[in-house]
C-alpha cells in the first residue's frame, strides 16, 4: 500500500489550492460555497479553558482564516471549515489550547508557504513544532515516491515520539477527511481508504482510541469495498429485528440476576463493527447466518472485584463456552486496554459475548491515551497507560537511530503496529508484550539491545529451547548471554519485532563491515565472471562506476552488495556496459529491474545479501525465484509461493530470475505438517524416524483436535535438498500411526 502520495487528502480534500489567497482567477469555478462557523468549537472550548487560552485559540483561527481565504474543498465548502471541525474532533478529547491552535493551523505550512519561524513568532514554538509535525515534505526532492512517502511517514512518527499531541491531530484530521470522503472518485476513495486502513487504523488501536478506531475502521471499509458494506449492513439491520425478542431477554434476565447478587451495574447490549463481522466472515469462510455472536453485551461495574463477582453470577446464569475466558484485567493488552471477556451460551443456544469492566477501565477503553486530557483524575490506570505510551513512542526512537533509511523504518514501525500480542514473563515476573509470532530472540531485543545482540541461548519455562522459538502466552523465558556473542545474519529471518530487526541490521552494518566488504567482493567477482569480466578492473572503469555510484570507494561499494543494499548482478551488468563503451542503466542504488539478465546463482550460504523467505523455505530442486528488497538484498521464493504470487503482482519490476548453484554443502531448513493417531509413543517413532533419514530437528509444534482423536504435528527440519526432503517423508508415511505427512506452505 502506498503512503502519502501527492495528491492525497493527507490535510484534506481539495481540488485547488493558492499558495497565498488573493489569486481568485487561478482557481476553477467551485459549487456555491456554503459558511463556515467556529461557534460550536467556541461553545465547546469555552467550557474548559480559560478565557485567556480562548483569545489565543481565536487568534489562530482569524490567521488560519485569512491564510485559507479563497481556497474551497470539494465539497464546495471554505476550506476553513476542515480546520474547524478538526478542531472539533480534538475539542471532544479536551485537548489544551496549544493542541486546538495546531488543529486550526494545521495545513498553513503546507498548503500557503507560511514559515515555521512566523509561526513561532505569533504563536509560540510548541505550537510551531505540532503544526510542523504535521505537515508533509513536499518541497525535498526524493528519488522515488516511495521514499517520499515514507520520509513523511517517519516525519509524523517522529514527530508523535516527542509529542502525542501530533498523532492526536493527525487522527482527528483524517477521521473528518475520511468523514467527507464521498466527493472524491472512486479510485481515489480506495486509496485513501486503504492508506487508512494500513496506518491510521493500526495507530488508533495501538493508542487505545476505540471510538476513533471503530469508526475509522468502518468508513475505510465502505469505500474500500462499497457492495460488500452495502449489503452487509442490510443483513444486519435485518438480523437486528429478528433478534431484538433475544437481545431484550438476555439483558432482562443478566439485569436481574446481578441485582439480586447485590451488584450494581450498568447493563447494554453493543453490536460489532460491520467490518468485524465482515473479518470473522472472511478468516473462517463463514456465511452471515452463520456468524452468531453479531452481538454482545456490556457490564460496567464499579470495582475491580466485583467484575470477578459479576463474572461468577453471569456463569451461574448461562453455561461458559470452554476457552472462550479472557482476563485482560491480570494482563492487560498493549494499549492498556482491560476488560474480562466471556463467551457464554445464551437462550436457543446462541453464543454471546460479554464484557465486564470498571467505570475507570471503561473510559481508557473507549479512550485510549486521550483519556489523560479529558478524565484528570489521578487514577493509577491512566498513567500506567502514559507511561506503556511513552515506551512505545521512545522505542520509534531506538529504532530510527539504528535504521538505514525511511523505508526500512517504515518496515519495523507497521510490524510493532499489528494488534495481535502475546504476553510473557520474565523470570522475575515482570510481563513483557510482544507482536504475536515474536521469537524468544524478540524478547531478548525487548529487555534491552545490549541483551539482544550478545543472546546464545534461552530458557523457555526452565526448559532450554532455539532461539527461534516462537513465544506463547504465560511462558516463562530466560535469556543466557556471552559477552563475546554478536549477532548473526540468520537471524533476521526469525526475528518479528521492528526493535530485533533494525537492532541486528545496525550491528551488521557496522560491526561486519569487513566481511561485508570481503561478502561483496566475492559476489561481484562472481557475478563479473558470469559475463567473462576480469575482477581486476581498469582505473577508468573504476572512476566512472563510482561517480554514477555515488559510492565513495569500492569498499563502500562492495559492503552495499554484501549487506544486499546493490545486488552484484546488476552492478557487473553497469560494469559491462562501462567497458563496452555503449549506454549502460544507472547504478541501481534504488534497484531499478529489467528481465533479461543473467539468473543469480543461489548457494544459500551469502550471509545478509540473499536470504530464503521464511512463508515458503525454499530448498534446492524446488523451482525458484527472487525479490529485490532495499537494504535486504535478494529474498528467494519457490515460484508456487503464494505470498511471492501476490507481492509479484503489487511490484513486478522488483523480480529477477535465480538459480540454485551446483555444489551446495549445507542444509536448508523446511516445514512438514504431519497428521497422526493420539496414541502413545508416537511422537518418539516420528523423531527417531527423522533422525535415522538423516533428517535434522530444529522446531516441534502440536495442534490437538479432542473430538476425531486425532493430532497434528508441526516440525521444521533440516534437510539437503529436495530429494532429501521426499525419500524423509516416504519414511514417516510408513511409520505406523501416522495417517497423512506434507510439506507445509505459508
Amino acid at each position: 500500500m502506498n503512503l502519502f502520495p501527492p495528491d492525497s487528502t493527507q490535510s484534506g480534500n481539495t481540488t485547488a489550492r493558492t499558495k497565498r489567497p488573493g489569486k481568485p482567477q487561478d482557481l476553477p469555478e467551485p459549487p456555491a460555497p456554503g459558511v463556515a462557523s467556529v461557534t460550536q468549537l467556541v461553545n465547546q472550548l469555552s467550557e474548559y479553558l480559560t478565557p485567556v487560552e480562548l483569545k489565543k485559540v481565536k487568534e489562530a483561527y482569524r490567521f488560519s482564516d485569512e491564510m485559507h481565504l479563497g481556497q474551497v474543498r470539494k465539497s464546495g465548502e471554505p476550506y476553513i471549515s476542515h480546520p474547524i471541525a478538526v478542531a472539533e474532533i480534538c475539542a471532544e478529547w479536551k485537548l489544551d489550547a496549544q493542541a486546538i491552535m495546531a488543529a486550526l493551523l494545521h495545513d498553513v505550512i503546507e498548503d500557503q508557504d507560511v514559515k515555521k519561524e512566523e509561526l513561532i513568532e505569533r504563536f509560540g514554538p510548541q505550537v510551531a513544532n505540532l503544526v510542523d509535525g504535521l505537515s508533509k515534505l513536499e518541497k525535498i526532492e526524493f528519488q522515488s515516491l516511495v521514499e517520499a512517502q515514507a520520509e513523511n511517514f517517519r516525519k509524523m512518527l517522529l514527530a508523535m515520539a516527542s509529542d502525542v499531541r501530533v498523532i492526536l491531530i493527525k487522527l482527528a484530521d483524517r477521521l473528518h477527511n475520511m468523514r467527507t470522503l464521498g466527493v472524491m472518485t472512486p479510485a481515489k476513495k480506495r486509496r485513501i481508504a486503504g492508506e487508512t486502513m494500513e496506518v491510521y487504523v493500526p495507530i488508533a488501536h495501538r493508542l487505545g482510541l476505540n471510538n476513533i478506531y471503530r469508526e475509522l475502521q468502518d468508513l475505510a471499509f465502505s469505500h474500500l469495498y462499497p457492495l460488500r458494506y452495502r449489503t452487509l449492513s442490510k443483513a444486519v439491520k435485518a438480523a437486528r429485528g429478528n433478534r431484538r425478542e433475544v437481545v431484550k431477554k438476555i439483558l432482562e434476565a443478566v439485569k436481574n440476576t446481578l441485582s439480586m447478587g447485590g451488584i450494581h451495574a450498568e447493563v447494554y447490549g453493543r453490536e460489532k463493527t460491520l467490518f468485524g463481522i465482515y473479518k470473522k466472515m472472511r478468516n473462517k469462510h463463514l456465511s452471515f447466518s452463520q456468524v452468531l455472536d453479531v452481538y454482545g453485551f456490556r457490564i460496567v461495574v464499579d470495582t475491580v472485584p466485583n467484575c470477578y463477582v459479576a463474572l461468577g453470577t453471569l456463569h451461574g446464569l448461562y453455561k461458559p463456552m470452554p476457552g472462550k475466558f479472557k482476563d485482560y484485567i491480570a494482563i492487560r493488552k498493549l494499549n492498556g486496554y482491560q476488560s474480562l471477556h466471556t463467551t457464554l451460551i445464551g437462550p436457543y443456544g446462541t453464543p454471546v459475548e460479554f464484557q465486564i469492566r470498571t467505570q475507570d477501565m471503561h473510559r481508557t477503553a473507549e479512550s485510549g491515551v486521550a483519556a489523560h486530557w479529558l478524565y484528570k483524575t489521578g487514577d493509577q490506570n491512566m498513567s500506567d497507560l502514559q507511561q506503556r505510551t511513552h515506551a512505545w513512542l521512545q522505542s520509534l526512537l531506538d529504532i530510527q537511530q539504528q535504521t538505514g533509511d525511511s523505508a526500512e523504518f517504515l518496515e519495523h514501525v507497521k510490524v510493532d503496529l499489528f494488534p495481535d500480542s502475546v504476553y510473557v514473563f520474565t523470570p522475575k515476573s515482570k510481563i513483557i508484550a510482544l507482536p504475536r509470532g515474536a521469537t524468544a530472540l524478540d524478547f531478548a531485543y525487548s529487555i534491552h539491545t545490549g541483551i539482544g545482540d550478545h543472546t546464545v541461548a534461552v530458557k523457555i519455562n526452565n526448559e532450554t529451547q532455539p532461539l527461534r522459538t516462537e513465544l506463547h502466552n504465560g511462558d516463562i523465558v530466560e535469556i543466557v548471554t556471552d559477552p563475546d556473542s554478536r549477532p548473526s545474519p540468520t537471524w533476521l529471518s526469525y526475528v518479528r519485532t521492528g526493535k530485533a530487526r533494525s537492532a541486528i541490521r545496525h550491528h551488521l552494518r557496522t560491526i561486519n563491515v569487513n566481511e561485508s566488504v570481503e561478502l561483496g567482493q566475492e559476489l561481484l567477482a562472481q557475478a563479473l565472471a558470469a559475463r567473462n569480466i576480469e575482477p581486476e578492473l581498469p582505473a577508468s572503469t573504476i572512476d566512472k562506476l563510482l561517480a554514477e555510484s555515488s559510492a565513495k570507494s569500492m569498499d563502500e561499494l562492495y559492503a552495499d552488495i554484501g549487506i544486499g543494499k546493490r545486488m552484484p548482478a546488476l552492478v557487473a551488468r553497469h560494469i559491462f556496459g562501462l567497458m563496452d563503451g555503449g549506454e549502460s542503466d544507472a547504478l541501481p542504488s534504488n534497484l531499478p529491474l529489467s528481465g533479461d539478465i543473467d539468473p543469480v546463482t543461489i548457494y544459500g550460504s551469502e550471509g545478509v545479501s540473499v536470504q530464503l523467505a521464511p512463508c515458503c523455505l525454499p530448498i534446492p530442486g524446488d523451482q525458484i525465484t527472487g525479490q529485490l528488497r532495499r537494504d535486504q538484498g535478494l529474498v528467494v521464493h519457490t515460484c508456487d509461493c503464494l505470498p511471492a504470487k501476490r507481492l509479484r503482482v503489487k511490484e513486478p519490476d522488483r523480480w529477477i530470475a535465480v538459480q540454485w548453484g551446483e555444489e551446495l554443502n549445507r542444509r536448508f531448513d523446511c516445514r512438514i505438517r504431519l497428521l497422526i493417531n493420539n496414541e502413545k509413543g508416537i511422537l518418539a517413532r516420528v523423531a527417531a524416524e527423522i533422525g535415522e533419514s538423516d533428517g535434522n530437528i530444529t522446531y516441534v509444534g502440536m495442534d490437538e483436535d479432542d473430538e476425531n482423536m486425532m493430532t497434528q504435528l508441526r516440525f521444521t527440519i533440516q534437510v539437503k535438498d529436495r530429494v532429501h526432503l521426499a525419500h524423509l517423508i516416504r519414511n514417516l508415511r510408513r511409520v505406523a500411526g501416522v495417517n497423512r505427512v506434507e510439506r507445509e506452505r505459508a
